[in-house]
Protein backbone atom coordinates (compact mmCIF):
# COMPACT_ATOMS: atom_id res chain seq x y z
CA UNK A 1 0.00 0.00 0.00
CA UNK A 2 1.45 3.67 -0.60
CA UNK A 3 0.89 7.03 -0.02
CA UNK A 4 0.38 10.41 -1.13
CA UNK A 5 2.44 13.56 -0.23
CA UNK A 6 0.90 16.53 1.93
CA UNK A 7 2.59 19.23 3.29
CA UNK A 8 0.57 19.41 6.72
CA UNK A 9 -1.01 16.65 8.57
CA UNK A 10 -4.38 16.26 7.68
CA UNK A 11 -7.47 16.80 9.22
CA UNK A 12 -8.47 13.47 11.47
CA UNK A 13 -11.81 13.03 9.04
CA UNK A 14 -9.05 13.02 5.71
CA UNK A 15 -9.00 9.00 6.02
CA UNK A 16 -11.97 6.73 7.12
CA UNK A 17 -12.37 6.48 10.80
CA UNK A 18 -9.76 9.39 11.96
CA UNK A 19 -5.93 9.22 11.38
CA UNK A 20 -3.01 7.23 13.09
CA UNK A 21 0.25 8.61 12.58
CA UNK A 22 3.40 6.40 11.99
CA UNK A 23 6.96 7.67 11.81
CA UNK A 24 8.49 7.58 7.97
CA UNK A 25 11.65 5.94 7.52
CA UNK A 26 14.18 7.02 5.17
CA UNK A 27 15.44 3.46 4.37
CA UNK A 28 14.56 0.70 1.85
CA UNK A 29 10.42 -0.33 1.75
CA UNK A 30 10.74 -3.81 1.92
CA UNK A 31 7.85 -7.53 2.97
CA UNK A 32 9.37 -9.89 5.44
CA UNK A 33 8.00 -13.56 5.15
CA UNK A 34 8.45 -15.91 7.80
CA UNK A 35 9.38 -19.46 6.72
CA UNK A 36 6.16 -21.64 6.92
CA UNK A 37 7.45 -24.09 8.17
CA UNK A 38 10.94 -25.14 10.19
CA UNK A 39 12.84 -25.94 7.39
CA UNK A 40 11.50 -23.27 5.10
CA UNK A 41 13.24 -19.96 3.68
CA UNK A 42 12.68 -16.70 5.10
CA UNK A 43 12.23 -13.84 2.12
CA UNK A 44 12.74 -10.46 1.68
CA UNK A 45 11.10 -8.51 -1.20
CA UNK A 46 11.37 -5.26 -2.20
CA UNK A 47 8.66 -2.93 -3.73
CA UNK A 48 9.61 -4.16 -6.98
CA UNK A 49 8.92 -7.13 -6.18
CA UNK A 50 13.28 -8.71 -6.24
CA UNK A 51 14.44 -11.19 -3.44
CA UNK A 52 17.14 -9.81 -1.03
CA UNK A 53 17.13 -11.90 1.84
CA UNK A 54 20.61 -13.69 0.53
CA UNK A 55 22.07 -9.58 1.14
CA UNK A 56 20.80 -9.52 4.51
CA UNK A 57 21.53 -12.71 6.46
CA UNK A 58 21.74 -11.16 10.03
CA UNK A 59 17.66 -10.55 9.51
CA UNK A 60 17.56 -14.02 7.75
CA UNK A 61 19.31 -15.73 11.29
CA UNK A 62 16.92 -13.27 13.33
CA UNK A 63 13.49 -14.65 11.62
CA UNK A 64 14.12 -17.68 14.11
CA UNK A 65 11.71 -14.97 16.67
CA UNK A 66 9.42 -15.10 13.83
CA UNK A 67 6.22 -17.61 14.28
CA UNK A 68 5.80 -19.06 10.94
CA UNK A 69 2.90 -18.05 8.34
CA UNK A 70 3.83 -14.17 9.06
CA UNK A 71 4.04 -11.57 6.85
CA UNK A 72 4.87 -8.20 7.85
CA UNK A 73 5.25 -5.00 5.70
CA UNK A 74 8.24 -2.38 7.18
CA UNK A 75 11.12 -0.31 6.20
CA UNK A 76 14.94 -1.92 5.81
CA UNK A 77 17.71 0.29 8.01
CA UNK A 78 21.02 -0.32 7.92
CA UNK A 79 23.42 1.74 10.77
CA UNK A 80 27.18 2.90 10.07
CA UNK A 81 29.86 2.48 12.45
CA UNK A 82 29.20 6.10 13.92
CA UNK A 83 25.43 3.94 14.86
CA UNK A 84 23.42 6.79 13.09
CA UNK A 85 21.12 5.25 10.31
CA UNK A 86 22.62 5.36 7.06
CA UNK A 87 21.27 5.29 3.38
CA UNK A 88 24.19 4.59 1.39
CA UNK A 89 25.41 1.87 3.74
CA UNK A 90 21.95 0.77 3.27
CA UNK A 91 22.42 0.67 -0.34
CA UNK A 92 25.99 -0.76 -0.32
CA UNK A 93 24.15 -3.87 1.26
CA UNK A 94 21.51 -4.16 -0.86
CA UNK A 95 23.59 -5.00 -4.10
CA UNK A 96 26.01 -6.62 -2.68
CA UNK A 97 26.26 -10.18 -3.57
CA UNK A 98 29.24 -11.48 -3.12
CA UNK A 99 28.97 -13.87 -0.03
CA UNK A 100 32.43 -13.06 1.66
CA UNK A 101 31.86 -9.45 1.16
CA UNK A 102 27.71 -9.61 2.06
CA UNK A 103 28.80 -11.30 5.71
CA UNK A 104 31.91 -8.68 6.36
CA UNK A 105 29.28 -5.68 5.75
CA UNK A 106 26.17 -7.38 7.60
CA UNK A 107 29.14 -7.59 10.47
CA UNK A 108 30.06 -3.89 10.19
CA UNK A 109 26.56 -2.69 9.31
CA UNK A 110 23.56 -4.24 10.78
CA UNK A 111 20.44 -3.97 9.48
CA UNK A 112 16.84 -3.75 11.25
CA UNK A 113 13.71 -4.39 9.93
CA UNK A 114 10.64 -1.35 11.14
CA UNK A 115 7.53 -3.42 10.80
CA UNK A 116 4.70 -1.04 10.57
CA UNK A 117 2.01 -3.48 8.96
CA UNK A 118 1.13 -7.00 9.79
CA UNK A 119 -0.68 -8.53 6.33
CA UNK A 120 -0.67 -12.29 7.46
CA UNK A 121 -0.49 -14.34 10.88
CA UNK A 122 -0.35 -17.70 11.03
CA UNK A 123 -0.85 -18.38 7.29
CA UNK A 124 -4.14 -16.21 7.31
CA UNK A 125 -4.25 -13.20 5.45
CA UNK A 126 -5.58 -9.95 6.96
CA UNK A 127 -5.42 -7.00 4.73
CA UNK A 128 -9.28 -7.22 4.93
CA UNK A 129 -9.03 -5.63 8.22
CA UNK A 130 -9.26 -2.81 9.53
CA UNK A 131 -5.86 -0.79 10.37
CA UNK A 132 -6.51 -0.08 13.49
CA UNK A 133 -7.38 -3.94 14.44
CA UNK A 134 -3.66 -4.96 12.07
CA UNK A 135 -2.22 -2.43 14.57
CA UNK A 136 -3.26 -4.16 18.00
CA UNK A 137 -2.24 -7.35 16.32
CA UNK A 138 1.45 -5.98 15.53
CA UNK A 139 1.90 -4.87 19.02
CA UNK A 140 0.31 -8.20 19.95
CA UNK A 141 3.05 -9.59 18.06
CA UNK A 142 5.61 -8.37 19.49
CA UNK A 143 4.76 -8.62 23.25
CA UNK A 144 3.69 -12.13 22.67
CA UNK A 145 6.61 -13.35 20.94
CA UNK A 146 8.88 -11.00 23.04
CA UNK A 147 10.62 -9.83 18.93
CA UNK A 148 13.73 -7.70 19.74
CA UNK A 149 16.47 -6.03 17.29
CA UNK A 150 16.46 -6.38 14.37
CA UNK A 151 12.71 -6.59 14.62
CA UNK A 152 11.44 -2.98 15.79
CA UNK A 153 8.12 -1.84 16.12
CA UNK A 154 7.47 1.36 14.05
CA UNK A 155 6.04 3.93 16.64
CA UNK A 156 2.64 4.90 16.15
CA UNK A 157 0.05 7.81 17.45
CA UNK A 158 -3.59 8.79 17.08
CA UNK A 159 -2.81 12.37 18.55
CA UNK A 160 -2.01 15.42 16.04
CA UNK A 161 0.22 16.68 18.51
CA UNK A 162 2.38 13.78 18.79
CA UNK A 163 2.90 13.74 15.51
CA UNK A 164 3.47 17.91 15.01
CA UNK A 165 6.53 16.88 17.17
CA UNK A 166 7.95 14.10 15.70
CA UNK A 167 7.85 16.45 12.22
CA UNK A 168 9.72 19.10 14.24
CA UNK A 169 12.48 17.25 16.35
CA UNK A 170 12.10 13.26 15.65
CA UNK A 171 13.02 14.13 11.69
CA UNK A 172 16.34 15.76 12.92
CA UNK A 173 17.67 12.73 13.40
CA UNK A 174 19.23 10.81 9.88
CA UNK A 175 16.70 8.11 8.63
CA UNK A 176 13.63 9.74 9.79
CA UNK A 177 11.76 11.51 7.06
CA UNK A 178 7.92 12.53 8.33
CA UNK A 179 5.16 10.81 9.43
CA UNK A 180 2.42 8.66 7.61
CA UNK A 181 -0.90 9.19 7.59
CA UNK A 182 -3.66 6.13 7.81
CA UNK A 183 -7.28 5.52 8.35
CA UNK A 184 -8.03 3.53 11.48
CA UNK A 185 -10.59 1.68 9.17
CA UNK A 186 -9.35 1.13 5.90
CA UNK A 187 -7.87 -2.21 4.65
CA UNK A 188 -4.63 -2.91 3.33
CA UNK A 189 -4.64 -2.26 -0.70
CA UNK A 190 -1.78 -3.59 -1.85
CA UNK A 191 -0.46 -1.09 -4.70
CA UNK A 192 -3.45 1.18 -4.00
CA UNK A 193 -2.41 4.85 -2.51
CA UNK A 194 -4.39 5.05 0.06
CA UNK A 195 -2.15 6.38 2.84
CA UNK A 196 -0.76 10.09 3.44
CA UNK A 197 2.64 11.14 3.85
CA UNK A 198 4.11 13.99 5.50
CA UNK A 199 8.01 14.83 5.23
CA UNK A 200 9.54 17.31 6.77
CA UNK A 201 11.05 20.38 5.05
CA UNK A 202 13.09 23.12 5.07
CA UNK A 203 14.67 26.10 3.30
CA UNK A 204 18.01 26.17 1.99
CA UNK A 205 20.15 27.42 -1.28
CA UNK A 206 21.73 25.84 -3.85
CA UNK A 207 24.02 27.29 -7.38
CA UNK A 208 21.22 26.96 -10.92
CA UNK A 209 24.03 24.70 -13.34
CA UNK A 210 21.28 23.87 -15.79
CA UNK A 211 17.92 23.88 -17.13
CA UNK A 212 15.59 21.97 -18.62
CA UNK A 213 13.12 23.60 -21.43
CA UNK A 214 14.36 26.98 -22.75
CA UNK A 215 15.77 30.32 -21.56
CA UNK A 216 12.61 31.83 -22.62
CA UNK A 217 10.54 29.06 -20.50
CA UNK A 218 12.96 27.18 -18.33
CA UNK A 219 11.13 24.01 -16.71
CA UNK A 220 13.43 22.15 -14.42
CA UNK A 221 16.22 23.32 -12.69
CA UNK A 222 19.28 21.35 -12.07
CA UNK A 223 20.97 22.03 -8.90
CA UNK A 224 24.72 22.05 -7.56
CA UNK A 225 26.72 23.19 -4.80
CA UNK A 226 31.03 23.63 -4.37
CA UNK A 227 33.38 21.51 -2.98
CA UNK A 228 36.21 21.61 -0.35
CA UNK A 229 38.01 22.19 -3.69
CA UNK A 230 35.67 24.82 -5.29
CA UNK A 231 34.32 22.13 -8.04
CA UNK A 232 30.30 22.47 -8.69
CA UNK A 233 28.68 19.20 -7.54
CA UNK A 234 25.57 18.25 -8.88
CA UNK A 235 23.00 18.29 -5.53
CA UNK A 236 18.92 17.71 -7.14
CA UNK A 237 16.67 18.98 -9.66
CA UNK A 238 13.32 20.82 -9.20
CA UNK A 239 9.41 20.08 -9.69
CA UNK A 240 8.35 21.61 -12.54
CA UNK A 241 7.99 25.62 -12.60
CA UNK A 242 4.95 27.03 -12.83
CA UNK A 243 3.95 29.49 -15.87
CA UNK A 244 4.43 32.66 -13.12
CA UNK A 245 8.15 31.32 -11.72
CA UNK A 246 9.26 30.89 -15.06
CA UNK A 247 8.73 34.29 -15.79
CA UNK A 248 10.15 35.37 -13.18
CA UNK A 249 13.65 33.00 -14.39
CA UNK A 250 13.63 35.06 -17.44
CA UNK A 251 16.18 37.66 -17.81
CA UNK A 252 18.65 36.05 -15.00
CA UNK A 253 19.95 33.17 -16.12
CA UNK A 254 22.12 33.06 -19.70
CA UNK A 255 23.50 29.92 -21.26
CA UNK A 256 27.19 28.70 -20.44
CA UNK A 257 30.23 29.90 -22.40
CA UNK A 258 31.19 26.83 -24.71
CA UNK A 259 33.96 25.22 -22.11
CA UNK A 260 33.43 26.97 -19.11
CA UNK A 261 30.87 25.05 -17.32
CA UNK A 262 32.27 22.71 -14.90
CA UNK A 263 29.33 20.16 -16.04
CA UNK A 264 30.17 20.18 -19.93
CA UNK A 265 30.46 16.24 -19.84
CA UNK A 266 27.82 15.22 -17.06
CA UNK A 267 24.78 13.88 -18.05
CA UNK A 268 21.57 13.71 -15.00
CA UNK A 269 18.77 10.98 -15.00
CA UNK A 270 15.34 12.19 -14.99
CA UNK A 271 14.68 10.70 -11.54
CA UNK A 272 16.68 9.30 -8.70
CA UNK A 273 17.46 5.32 -9.63
CA UNK A 274 16.25 6.30 -13.00
CA UNK A 275 18.99 5.76 -16.40
CA UNK A 276 16.63 7.83 -18.10
CA UNK A 277 18.51 11.24 -19.32
CA UNK A 278 17.05 14.59 -19.06
CA UNK A 279 17.92 16.99 -21.84
CA UNK A 280 19.48 20.29 -20.22
CA UNK A 281 21.07 23.66 -21.02
CA UNK A 282 23.92 24.47 -18.92
CA UNK A 283 23.34 27.73 -17.88
CA UNK A 284 26.52 30.13 -15.88
CA UNK A 285 26.40 28.99 -12.08
CA UNK A 286 26.23 32.82 -10.72
CA UNK A 287 22.84 32.52 -9.61
CA UNK A 288 21.41 30.94 -6.34
CA UNK A 289 17.74 29.47 -6.05
CA UNK A 290 16.27 29.09 -2.70
CA UNK A 291 14.75 25.98 -2.40
CA UNK A 292 12.67 23.88 -0.16
CA UNK A 293 13.61 20.26 0.54
CA UNK A 294 13.17 17.29 2.95
CA UNK A 295 15.97 15.30 4.27
CA UNK A 296 16.17 11.88 2.13
CA UNK A 297 20.00 12.64 0.59
CA UNK A 298 22.29 10.19 -0.95
CA UNK A 299 25.93 11.41 -0.80
CA UNK A 300 24.69 15.01 -0.84
CA UNK A 301 22.26 14.50 -3.56
CA UNK A 302 19.08 14.92 -2.29
CA UNK A 303 16.91 12.08 -3.91
CA UNK A 304 13.88 13.06 -4.00
CA UNK A 305 12.84 16.76 -6.27
CA UNK A 306 12.97 20.36 -4.39
CA UNK A 307 10.61 22.95 -4.84
CA UNK A 308 11.93 26.16 -6.31
CA UNK A 309 11.08 29.27 -3.69
CA UNK A 310 13.09 31.84 -5.78
CA UNK A 311 15.82 33.19 -7.15
CA UNK A 312 18.06 34.43 -4.45
CA UNK A 313 19.75 37.19 -6.49
CA UNK A 314 21.28 39.04 -3.29
CA UNK A 315 23.04 36.31 -2.72
CA UNK A 316 26.43 35.24 -4.48
CA UNK A 317 27.12 31.99 -5.22
CA UNK A 318 30.11 31.46 -2.61
CA UNK A 319 27.72 31.96 0.19
CA UNK A 320 25.81 28.68 -0.78
CA UNK A 321 26.24 25.45 1.73
CA UNK A 322 29.10 23.45 0.05
CA UNK A 323 29.03 19.85 0.03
Amino acid sequence: MLAQARDTIPSPGALRGGLAMDLKWDGYRAIAFSPARPDGPFLLQTRRGSLIQDRFPDLAAAAVQLPPGLVLDGELLVLNSAGTMDFEVLQRRAVTTTPRAVQTLARAHPAYFVAFDILQLGGQPIVAEPYEQRRSRLEALFAGHALSPPWTLCPSTKDPAVAREWLETWTRTPGVEGVVCKGLLQPYRPGAIGWLKVRARQTTEAVVGAITGTLSRPRMLVLGRFDGEGRLRYVGKTTQISTTAAQQLVGWLTAASVGTHPWEDARFSTAWGNRDVLDTTLVAPDRVAEVSVDTAQDRGVWRHPVRLARLRLDMPVNDVPTV
